[in-house]
């Protein structure tokens, strides 16, 4: 328990919060509690037991990727603040040093 009560404060300083005694052994109770739990768990033979990714199963909702033409590059170019020769004209941002 005193190593918890230590790993408690250690955490509690990285969070930057002020516990006090009390209150790290407290937590250091409910770590402990909760580390046997997790023993217990451990304990279940799950050897013949397939992997399970979610509890559901579940399908693609979205709707299949199917190529469809985009509007006509005049109309694209007039919602367009510039553009020249057929292409949108942008500010540079990289100096060609």
């Amino acid at each position: 328990m005193a190593a918890l009560k230590q790993e408690i404060s250690q955490l509690a300083t990285l969070g930057r919060l002020n516990l006090t005694d009390e209150e790290e052994k407290k937590f250091a109770g409910d770590l402990q509690e909760i580390l046997e739990f997790a023993e217990k768990i451990n304990e279940v033979d799950t050897e013949n037991i397939q992997p399970t990714y979610h509890a559901l199963p579940l399908e693609n909702v979205f709707r299949d990727d199917v190529c469809q033409p985009g509007p006509p590059i005049e109309t694209v170019l007039k919602q367009a603040p510039a553009s020249i020769d057929g292409y949108f004209s942008v500010p540079r941002v990289i100096d060609r040093e």
